[in-house]
């Protein structure tokens, strides 16, 4: 067993599953999405970045690539709920849509990594 496959493996689809626990919700009402569990999403999603780091093949560049995106999304939603919240006072309708919305972004880079590190882990030989 690769210690660190599994290691890796366990942050990609644990990014994944916390990402999809915030998105989760009716994307109007904000009070179903905890900014505590954006949070973690954001640090889950960074330490997994850092893991697919050391990766140098093709498959490593895009696994890296689709990280970076939920990172940037992730950040993004957070920045503009602190935006919302703090500078305009006003989490309004258009905030939480954008919010949400950049979280499910997140999200389907999130689900395209997970299958791509099922699909290179189903093609590795044994």
């Amino acid at each position: 067993m690769n210690m660190h496959k599994i290691i890796s493996g366990s942050f990609f689809i644990l990014a994944m599953t916390v990402n999809f626990g915030f998105f989760y919700g009716d994307p109007t009402i904000l009070i179903e999405h905890s900014s505590y569990e954006l949070f973690a999403a954001i640090i889950v999603n960074l330490i997994a970045t850092v893991l697919k780091l050391g990766d140098r093949t093709q498959l490593g560049a895009v696994l890296l690539a689709t990280s970076i995106v939920a990172d940037i999304q992730l950040i993004a939603s957070a920045t503009v709920w602190a935006f919302a919240e703090y500078v305009m006072s006003n989490v309004g309708m258009e905030a939480i849509t954008a919010i949400i919305s950049l979280s499910g972004g997140a999200l389907l880079a999130n689900i395209v990594s997970v299958i791509l590190f099922i699909g290179d882990t189903l093609k590795s030989k044994r």
